[in-house]
Formats: structure tokens, C-alpha cells, sequence
């Protein structure tokens, strides 16, 4: 009796397991001490579409992606030998052929008495989150070399222009200084030049240091920094920038507000420089949730994919990263000949404001 009530209990314990196991949002497996496996629960077979006996022993392993499976299987058989907890990264085949990212948690199993049983794993489907760290590590290097960019635009700003000048002027007060005029109304008159120069640098050196951080954007808003953004670059580009900013919402999000300015700086600039255009758009409005900006050119235009898939692209990188790091989106509508549109849209409240300065 005691031995047929015995093994009754431990029918009863072994048909709980496999009830429990079928039906976990987890996949399972056990092996032996011989590191064969002899059980997988339903999510498994139901996620490899393979049956149960085409499982056990090895057979698990026909799945794992060839790339992964040498150090699959090392991790496996040497925690195994060393009766060690293991964590494991592997790609495995699912029903309809697509390679999946797993993560395997292997723990040893004991008998009551002591003795090593053999392995009991889970397994969960990870693709989404390594498809997500695979995304913010690219989008970090992209925004690296933006930011090289950016150092190297500025290094070249203050070498051959800021710094050239101020040589220049040197050389023109030491020149001033050993050969005075000789009546005074020449010498204010030179004086007088150089005084318009060193002002003329002082304000294109204030010009560049407002482009690489707006003090405007922080005491007046987006609104006033784009508008006083447009009017320089009109300024010292002599160009034409018609802007239209709508009375934009007090409690707009910072993070956007940053984005947004940036993305008109880099739009902007780049019309300029490329589109061979002498006229511009740009306008700012706001609607119940987002805001929306627009830069546009009538000049040359371009492929904007063709762009990217030549590399030269960077900038269109930048934009749209930031942009969609605010969960907005951009669109760039430009055809060769036919000017350039870029449209940005971001929400009024971000909750992410890790794009501060």
C-alpha cells in the first residue's frame, strides 16, 4: 500500500509539473545528468514547431543558429560539468523559419537525498529588447559622429575665419602703431576702422556662439530663438528668410523645444549652403498636442535617399534622430530641381528630457 501510494503521489506531482510547466508564458526544458535533454514543455514545441522526440537528446540544438551554437554549446556543457548556474544569449529557429533571440536560464536540480539530478532551463523571446539595444547603440554612434561633425565645423569657424581675422588685426594695429599718420583726423579715421572690425568680429563670434547654444531659447522661448536664428542667417548670408511663428503654448516641453531648434539650424543651414536658393520658408505652429515646423528652399533640391545610402547623408541622420528620440517624426520632400520641404512634428510634452544643454 505504501508503495502504491507512493507512486501515486508521485504521479500526481509529475502530472502538476507538466500542467504547470504546458501552461507557463515561459518555455522549459530538463535535462539529465548525462546533459541530454528529456523534457520540453508545449510553449517550446509550440515555438519551434518541432515535435517532442525530434527534441530530446541533442536534438534541441538543430535549431540554435550555427553562429551561436559553439558557444551555446560551451556555456552549456561547461556550467554543466562544474554544476553552475548559467545566463545565455542564443538565436533559435522558430515554426515559420524566423531566428529568434533567446535567453536561457539553466539552474542544476538536486534529488531529495542530495544527488545531481541533472538541469532545469526557461527560456524567453528577447528580440524586441535586442532589436531595441541594437537601435539606441547604432543611434548613439550616429549621434557621436554628429557631434565630431559639429566639433569639426566649429574648429574650422575659429581657424580660418575668427582666428585669421584677429591675426590680420594684429598685424594691422602693430602697423598702425610704428607708422602713425601724421594728422590726427587720419589717425581717427583708422582707429575708427579698426574699431568696426573688432566690433564686426565681436558680433560674428556672439553669431557662432549662439548657434552652438541659444540663450534666447532658454529666457524667451522656441518661438523667439527661431525667429531671431532666421534674421542672422538672412543677415550674415544675405539672404532672403520669410518666418512665421504662431504664438506657440508656455508649457511646451524643453526637450522639444531644443529638438525643434536644432532641427531648424541644421535644415537651414544646409538649404543654404546646398540648395543655391536666395529664398526661404521657415513657420512654426502648434495644434492641441504637437508642434509642427517647416523649412523650406526653392533651389536645386536632391534625392534625400540617395543621400543617405551614400553616406553623405549625416545631417538628415541627425534631424530625424532627433526628432524621433521625442517620439516625433520627420519627412524631407525634395526632388532635384524642384527645392527642398523639411516638415518636423514633435509632441508639446515629452517626458523624456535627456536632450538638455
Amino acid at each position: 500500500m505504501r508503495k502504491n501510494a507512493y507512486n501515486t503521489d508521485v504521479e500526481e506531482g509529475e502530472s502538476l509539473f507538466r500542467f504547470v510547466a504546458d501552461t507557463a508564458p515561459v518555455m522549459i526544458w530538463m535535462a539529465a545528468t548525462d546533459k541530454l535533454c528529456i523534457y520540453f514543455n508545449q510553449p517550446w514545441l509550440d515555438f519551434t514547431g518541432r515535435s517532442l522526440e525530434m527534441e530530446l537528446g541533442n536534438g534541441w540544438a538543430d535549431g540554435v543558429h550555427r553562429d551561436d551554437l559553439l558557444r551555446c554549446l560551451q556555456t552549456y556543457t561547461t556550467s554543466f560539468d562544474r554544476r553552475e548556474p548559467f545566463q545565455m544569449t542564443y538565436r533559435l529557429r522558430r515554426f515559420d523559419g524566423e531566428y529568434r533571440w533567446i535567453l536561457d536560464h539553466g539552474v542544476p536540480r538536486f534529488s531529495f537525498d542530495g544527488t545531481f539530478a541533472g538541469y532545469i532551463g526557461s527560456c524567453v523571446d528577447i528580440t524586441e529588447q535586442k532589436l531595441a539595444e541594437e537601435a539606441r547603440f547604432n543611434m548613439s554612434q550616429k549621434l557621436i559622429e554628429v557631434q565630431e561633425q559639429e566639433r569639426r565645423w566649429l574648429a574650422r569657424e575659429l581657424h580660418d575665419d575668427v582666428s585669421q581675422r584677429i591675426s590680420l588685426l594684429a598685424l594691422d594695429l602693430q602697423y598702425l602703431r610704428q607708422n602713425l599718420p601724421a594728422s590726427r583726423v587720419e589717425l581717427r579715421q583708422k582707429l575708427a576702422d579698426e574699431c568696426t572690425r573688432v566690433s564686426q568680429l565681436a558680433s560674428d563670434v556672439d553669431t557662432l556662439s549662439h548657434g552652438l547654444h541659444s540663450s534666447t531659447l532658454q529666457r524667451l522661448g522656441l518661438a523667439a530663438a527661431a525667429d531671431l536664428f532666421c534674421r542672422d542667417m538672412a543677415t550674415l548670408n544675405k539672404i532672403d528668410v520669410d518666418f512665421h511663428g504662431r504664438k506657440l503654448p508656455k508649457d511646451m516641453s524643453k526637450a522639444t523645444e531644443l529638438c525643434l531648434f536644432r532641427v531648424l539650424q541644421e535644415a537651414l543651414r544646409n538649404a543654404v549652403k546646398h540648395s543655391g536658393s536666395r529664398e526661404f520658408a521657415v513657420s512654426l505652429s502648434s495644434s492641441s498636442n504637437q508642434v509642427e515646423l517647416t523649412v523650406r528652399d526653392w533651389g536645386s533640391g536632391f534625392e534625400p535617399e540617395a543621400e543617405l545610402a551614400g553616406g553623405h547623408g549625416l545631417g538628415i541622420v541627425s534631424m530625424r534622430e532627433r526628432v524621433q528620440l521625442i517620439g516625433g517624426e520627420l519627412s524631407i520632400d525634395s526632388q532635384t530641381g524642384a527645392g527642398t520641404t523639411s516638415h518636423a512634428t514633435a509632441p508639446l510634452s515629452c517626458a523624456s528630457e535627456f536632450l538638455h544643454e
